[in-house]
């Protein structure tokens, strides 16, 4: 009687276990859409509104401050009300944005929308972290880089099916940009399924540091954290942001061109994240940074400097970027397995600001040089210049974050907790 309960409660556990991968698998699909259909829409966003690079800056700035503000609640909110409603709230945020976009008529409206849109967007990814690292337990470096493999496969179909999706015909008119973020942010209900009937992972007794939030921000590598993370992202999220108008007004690229390019970096993203995750469980977390930024940084500033014959370069980028933000949250998973809700909310809400930052400086160096450089016989030049001094500063971010990751590695091998 006892061994047919044990295997009725495993049998369930499993049931559950499914569930909750599903809801992980299904957010980070969800996510990578929500966060890629921007780079074909922005171009359309800005000639709707006769905005100029700057704009664009700010309102991408503008955005990540909404992601940085549900940061910083989020895992207080997992607490108070649980990750299951925390989740639920995530993605029912976005279906509503995607609606408040498609009614977006002027500049201020839509940039609220977006807002919105990102607080879901912040939401969902500390949500989707803490319930991550509650579950993968084991061979955590293959699991989260797994887990953000989905993110990769969506953002690599993301352009394409953006672009496309802008110039279906519906009702008469053209989708547009307004329609396609409606109908892209309604997919946000498929993974809400799972999550309904998924019960809260239980939490098992776990070795490893448990840690205050006071005395976590007094750990030196909590900070170096920050800083590596945050270097990746932005050079990640840049990437996406950026790659599509850089490609169409420096290089004359079509549409779909730029956008198929565009896919083709979240392709060789999303392989990175499929193969790689194994290779930073067995070299280690640390290493494993070190390498992988340096490799896109260095692939970033040399497709700027061969110019379009080495266009591939961007793409390739993606290999180095892509294991940068599951790595860092598997070694945060594993250093401080106590309270990796305490870590993932500070590291990832700190990360927000430095996004915040990143955005509005590469609009910012984008349009100084593009002033600087303007040429009454040549009026691309300077925007051209502009463009290339955003994407060199995409690149320096990346060797950047390799740099600190150096620091890290030292710090944690002087103390013998090399991950």
């Amino acid at each position: 009687m006892q061994t047919e309960l044990e295997a009725r409660h495993k049998r369930s556990l499993f049931s559950n276990h499914t569930l909750l991968l599903a809801v992980v698998f299904g957010g980070f699909l969800i996510f990578g859409f929500s966060e890629n259909i921007k780079g074909p829409a922005i171009p359309r966003m800005q000639a709707d509104f006769s905005l100029n690079e700057a704009q664009i800056g700010m309102l991408l700035a503008l955005n990540s401050l909404g992601y940085l503000i549900a940061c910083s609640f989020t895992g207080s909110l997992v607490k108070k009300i649980g990750i299951k409603l925390t989740t639920l709230l995530a993605f029912g945020s976005m279906v509503v944005s995607g609606f408040c976009l498609y009614f977006s008529a002027t500049y201020s409206t839509m940039v609220l929308s977006y807002f919105f849109m990102y607080i879901g967007n912040g939401l969902l990814e500390i949500a989707l972290a803490i319930l991550a690292a509650q579950i993968f337990t084991r061979n955590t470096g293959t699991m989260m880089n797994l887990a953000h493999f989905f993110y990769g496969l969506s953002s690599m179909v993301a352009p394409i099916m953006a672009a496309n999706l802008m110039g279906v015909q519906f009702l008469g008119s053209e989708l547009g940009w307004r329609g396609m973020y409606c109908l892209m942010l309604s997919l946000t209900l498929l993974p809400m399924i799972p999550t309904i009937f998924a019960k809260s992972p239980k939490q098992e007794e776990k070795q490893g540091e448990r840690l205050s939030l006071k005395q976590y921000i007094r750990d030196k590598a909590a900070w170096l954290l920050v800083g590596v993370l945050s270097l990746g992202v932005i050079s990640e999220l840049s990437i996406g942001s950026w790659l599509v108008n850089f490609l169409e007004k420096a290089y004359g690229w079509s549409s779909d061109a730029s956008a198929g390019m565009l896919s083709a970096f979240f392709f060789c993203f999303m392989l990175a994240r499929l193969i790689l995750g194994p290779v930073t469980d067995k070299i280690g977390y640390t290493m494993s940074l070190i390498l992988l930024s340096a490799f896109s940084g260095l692939c970033s500033i040399a497709a700027v400097i061969a110019g379009e014959p080495g266009a591939f370069l961007f793409a390739a980028a993606g290999i180095g970027i892509a294991p940068i933000y599951p790595t860092v949250m598997a070694l945060i998973a594993r250093r401080y397995s106590k309270e990796t809700d305490t870590a993932i909310t500070f590291t990832v809400t700190l990360m927000g600001v430095a996004t915040v930052a990143g955005n509005y400086l590469i609009g910012l160096i984008t349009e100084l040089f593009k002033d600087g450089f303007a040429d009454s016989e040549q009026p691309k030049a300077g925007l051209i210049a502009g463009l290339q001094a955003g994407y060199y500063f995409i690149g320096v971010c990346a060797l950047l974050c390799s740099i600190m990751s150096i620091v890290l590695y030292r710090h944690l091998k002087k103390r013998g907790a090399l991950l």
